[in-house]
């Protein structure tokens, strides 16, 4: 008996940042079984794949084929007659100069059902994240897209170029890097003005995007001398004019920064959305992750006595949700907090109190176990009972403090912080060719698990030259206790606090 076949999707990824993704084709990824991607599709588009989902690099560049396409034709058609729901996720869209239209020729061949979702070319969305529209009013009515990877001087050429030379207004010219010299002495000889703008533009939509502009007489010139190489779009006409008032990602204040999120992954999603707008790309490394206390006990005990405590403490969102979660499974509400006073370490914990419908007694103004002991000096905490449901390896400062103080503590742990799964090779790697700019921490086990998930004695030389951004001073105490220079400390001790000082820092 054989298996029944499975599904292949034809997915466009779009040029680079993974905003640009289709919902059609995100949902393709998270409901597949294999993913089968190349290196124009962003990696971080892989996060959506489920925990399960084989995933299968097929990346192929001018230089370096990893498959070939005839390889990569088998590797769809193995998956899918195994039975397997199989995204290939391609760079842009799968039909313009993708090659999708010959791997659906192979699926066809083998009777296997696929599905087209198209992506958002590079031929246009590389232009406009560089300021320059395709298409103008003033300047150009229509445009082309072409492929600049055949020779344009062997002599059966598919491209008429004494026709497209000046047919369109726009000429985009994808995969042409290597052969610029010849393709502008091509456009020149068949009547393209000498003077006409061109722009070179260089890994468009990322972090890396570079963008040189010219003339057809001297942009390859100046390609060779600043080295500008593939993968680059070269777009052609006089909308180029229009980069220098147009081109708004560029402005972006985090534009250029490719930033490590080292927060659990599903807690990343704040920091990430705030770099990202900013014009970064966060890269997401959890270096821990939240998981349920190993004995459930000492918090059960405290939740079935709930009535017996003055002061209830919380230090984290975290840690409130955890509460909340214990006291559903035990069938007690709310209610049962009657008469209790509430404190929360900053704005992010009170809030998510005020979600179950809570009022927070006691919020201090600088948010450490510190500031907590400060602000209840004056509560008279002799004799009264205090709850701390909060982390397994949460500093001692505080329930020491408070038994000094004459206060019953009993402390549970309402959740581990365990170390996260982070791509450690892929961060090494990204570390070691120069594409990270920052690290963020959020506290001091997200930076005693970055190093040791980076698990090298030269961790601090793949760090030279990365800015290091931490949540505290607390959290930047370890960071600088391990050898990292902190560049970068929120006065306020929360996410917004760190964008804001991230931002003061760049404006610096």
């Amino acid at each position: 008996m054989t298996a029944s076949k499975g599904l292949v999707f034809l997915v466009g990824a779009g040029p680079g940042d993974p905003g640009l993704i289709t919902v059609k084709g995100l949902e393709c990824i998270k409901k597949s079984d294999c993913i089968v991607y190349d290196r124009l599709a962003s990696p971080r588009l892989l996060v959506n794949a489920k925990p399960e989902a084989e995933l299968v690099y097929v990346g192929k560049s001018p230089d370096r084929h990893t498959l070939n396409q005839e390889e990569i034709n088998r590797v769809l058609i193995e998956k899918a007659l195994q039975g397997k729901t199989v995204t290939r996720l391609k760079g842009g869209d799968p039909f313009v100069f993708g090659r999708g239209g010959e791997e659906a020729e192979a699926l066809i061949e083998h009777g296997i059902p696929f599905e087209v979702v198209p992506g958002i070319t590079s031929a246009i969305a590389v232009p406009a994240y560089a300021g320059i529209p395709v298409t103008h009013r003033d300047f150009a009515s229509s445009f082309a897209v072409m492929t600049g990877n055949e020779d344009p001087t062997k002599e059966d050429s598919r491209i008429a170029w004494d026709k497209v030379a000046t047919a369109a207004g726009t000429l985009v010219i994808l995969m042409g890097m290597s052969n610029l010299q010849q393709i502008v002495d091509k456009l020149i000889a068949n009547g393209r003005p000498a003077d006409t703008p061109v722009a070179l533009i260089r890994w468009g939509t990322r972090p890396e995007q570079k963008t040189l502009t010219g003339t057809l007489e001297d942009i390859a010139e100046k390609a060779r001398a600043a080295n500008f190489k593939h993968p680059a779009i070269i777009v052609i006409g006089e909308v180029v004019t229009l980069r220098d008032n147009l081109k708004w990602f560029e402005n972006k204040p985090l534009f250029g920064q490719r930033v490590v999120v080292t927060r659990s992954r599903h807690q990343a999603s704040i920091l990430s959305q705030a770099i990202e707008d900013l014009g970064g790309e966060p890269l997401e490394f959890p270096t821990i992750d939240i998981a349920p206390p190993a004995d459930f006990g000492p918090m059960d005990e405290a939740i079935n006595k709930i009535d017996t405590y003055h002061w209830i403490i919380f230090t984290s969102v975290n840690g409130v949700e955890s509460f909340f979660e214990r006291m559903r499974a035990l069938k007690k509400d709310i209610r049962d907090l009657k008469g209790i006073s509430l404190c929360a370490i900053g704005p992010k914990t009170r809030e998510a109190l005020e979600n179950f419908g809570l009022t927070c007694d006691f919020v201090p103004g600088e948010f450490v176990a510190e500031a907590i002991i400060e602000g209840l000096k004056d509560k008279e905490m002799a004799g009264k009972q205090v709850l701390l449901p909060r982390a397994d390896i949460a500093r001692k400062v505080l329930p020491d403090t408070l038994k000094q103080m004459g206060a019953q503590v009993d402390d549970v742990v309402a959740y581990q912080t365990v170390k996260g799964s982070g791509n450690a090779a892929q961060l090494r790697e990204m570390l070691n060719k120069k594409q990270i700019q920052m690290v963020t921490f959020t506290s001091s086990s997200t930076v005693k698990n970055f190093v040791e998930l980076l698990a090298t004695p030269d961790y601090l030389q793949l760090m030279e030259g990365v800015k290091v951004a931490c949540i505290g001073p607390i959290t930047a105490k370890t960071a600088r206790n391990l050898g990292l220079q902190v560049n970068i400390e929120a006065a306020e001790y929360t996410i917004e606090g760190l964008i804001k000082a991230i931002l003061e820092e760049r404006r610096a």
